[in-house]
């Protein structure tokens, strides 16, 4: 018989084993994948995804280079959109290739 008092939510569950493992932080900064298409918009969706993250630094994929030199030209704004989305500041750079 299970013990009511014992039970507790998946979610509880996994936030503590991640806490255990010592990895929230590399759990909030690939949140950015899930999100990227709200913080970026459709239309530079389809030209740029997120690749790897590294260090804080989040790798994105662009397929020409004027949309590249536009992104370069926004980043401070993906930038604090990613950090609302995610509730999290640890990706603190972008690099564009």
């Amino acid at each position: 018989m299970v013990r009511k008092e014992n039970i507790q939510s998946l979610g509880d569950a996994l936030k503590l084993l991640v806490q255990s493992l010592g990895i929230e932080k590399q759990v909030e900064q690939y949140k950015i994948f899930d999100v990227w298409n709200e913080v970026v918009g459709q239309q530079v969706a389809k030209v740029a995804q997120p690749e790897r993250l590294a260090n804080g630094i989040l790798f994105v994929s662009v397929n020409n280079a004027p949309w590249r030199t536009e992104l370069t030209f926004r980043k401070k704004e993906i930038l604090e959109k990613i950090h609302q989305q995610t509730n999290s500041n640890s990706i603190t750079d972008i690099k564009f290739r």
